[in-house]
């Protein structure tokens, strides 16, 4: 149990029987009444976020989650197949847990948050960025880098990123694995 006051950013607590994690909070101090924390919370299931109020004192059940590195071997289906860096054991992780999976590819190191407790596992995420050859796109015009205008352009994954009109067929980009947006190439 921890109070209300030890929430900072990453805790992860137990609230109505789903997992939380906290992405924000403020702690206020009004003119009149009580201290208390403002939280945003984000539920680690289905990604939803709640704001919450909790008074300063009040005791709250975190749950204790570890962070490690595994790496992508191969699809299985709907399940990706990953290797724990230390002990080379599989596990299958469902690509719905997986942030970033269409930009995934194999031997990739990916960030796997398990419950200390249960063992089980609550989601995985790709690194923010990651490299990736551009596998199909129109060619290219030379000195169409005025507009800001963009084309579809296929990486090695098999996601589909919108690039700009210079970048070419063969080229490596970097791409944000949050939101598949094109960050710039790589030289």
């Amino acid at each position: 149990m921890i109070n209300a006051q030890d929430i900072k950013n990453g805790t992860c607590i137990r609230l109505d029987g789903d997992l939380y994690f906290c992405i924000e909070f403020l702690h206020v101090k009004p003119g009149k009444g009580n201290t208390f924390m403002r939280t945003k919370l984000k539920n680690v299931v289905d990604g939803r976020v709640l704001e919450r109020r909790f008074n300063i004192g009040e005791k709250l059940e975190d749950v204790r989650v570890e962070r490690r590195p595994y790496q992508y071997l191969y699809m299985d289906g709907e399940d990706a197949i990953f290797m724990n860096q230390e002990t080379y054991e599989q596990i299958p992780i469902s690509k719905e847990l997986i942030t970033g999976a269409d930009f995934m590819k194999e031997s990739d190191i990916v960030e796997v948050v398990s419950d200390a407790s249960t063992e089980t596992i609550l989601f995985a995420e790709m690194p923010i960025k990651t490299q990736l050859k551009i596998t199909y796109t129109e060619p290219g015009v030379k000195g169409d880098t005025a507009t800001n205008s963009l084309k579809p352009a296929t990486v090695e994954t098999g996601a589909t990123v919108r690039v700009p009109l210079f970048c070419n067929e063969g080229e490596i980009i970097e791409v944000d694995t949050r939101d598949g947006s094109y960050q710039g190439r790589v030289r």
